[in-house]
């Protein structure tokens, strides 16, 4: 049976039951005449006596895109494609165990300090929803701006294709369009390509880290294939997504 839950958003509260799982989800909608504040702000839920808090960010109607990425092989160094790897990588380490893709948090500050105002940021991951709180500390721990995060719901039906409905969700709420970062080493490139091709206009740009299965150029077309932060970052400037200073600062300047 699923337990009452209170939760405090911005002067206004939202009521929930949840499920057998404990999970439950609220929405909130500003007053036309009062919107939201921008940027981070606290949200608390209170359950059965005990109480939480944590952060939401609030981000323009006018930010230029939101930001939406892949955790493993993507942000963070997970093997995927090895049984052996994955399996380390989830279950023996830890937020402090596991390797970030180096130069990865540098390209998406950039992506958000050259816009005014910023852009979203959202990591959409395979990984549990009990690992929220992993990956919310591996994030910062390694210097990657807030995220929300969308998580994955085990069952039998979200062993496949438990991105699309999450991507399909975020463009039919969000008036922004998104800029979608994956790997190459699972089925990021399909995905979002059909993704464009559902949302006409809505996808911004397509980047893909280069982490094997990449030699058929036709899974890329149209998508930005980088092997290094640098490269994608060099590759963002030049279609004017991001500032070329920040680019020089994290990763030096390009040699002609």
């Amino acid at each position: 049976m699923g337990a009452a839950v209170s939760v405090d958003f911005a002067g206004q509260t939202r009521r929930a039951t949840t499920d057998d799982e404990g999970r439950f989800e609220v929405s909130f909608a500003a007053p036309a005449q009062a919107p939201f504040p921008l940027g981070l702000q606290p949200v608390r839920a209170e359950a059965g006596g005990a109480r939480g808090q944590g952060s939401v960010e609030v981000i323009s109607d006018a930010a230029p895109f939101v930001i939406v990425s892949d955790f493993d092989d993507t942000l963070a160094v997970s093997n995927v494609r090895s049984v052996r790897g994955v399996l380390s990588s989830g279950l023996l380490e830890d937020e402090r165990e596991q390797r970030a893709v180096e130069g990865m948090a540098a390209f998406y500050r950039c992506l958000r300090e050259g816009s005014d105002p910023k852009p979203g940021f959202t990591v959409v991951s395979g990984s549990p929803l009990e690992y929220a709180p992993r990956l919310a500390a591996f994030l910062d721990r390694n210097g990657f701006p807030f995220a929300a995060l969308q998580l994955r719901r085990l069952g039998p039906r979200t062993l496949r294709r438990y991105k699309e409905p999450v991507l399909r969700a975020l463009l039919s709420r969000f008036p922004q369009p998104v800029l979608l970062v994956g790997d190459s080493g699972e089925r990021d490139p399909e995905v979002y390509a059909a993704i464009r091709d559902e949302f006409p206009g809505r996808v911004r740009a397509i980047f893909i880290r280069d982490v094997g299965r990449s030699a058929d150029p036709a899974r890329f077309d149209g998508m930005v294939l980088f092997r290094t932060p640098a490269d994608a970052a060099r590759a963002a400037a030049a279609r004017g997504l991001l500032a070329g200073a920040c680019v020089d600062r994290a990763f030096g300047a390009a040699t002609p």
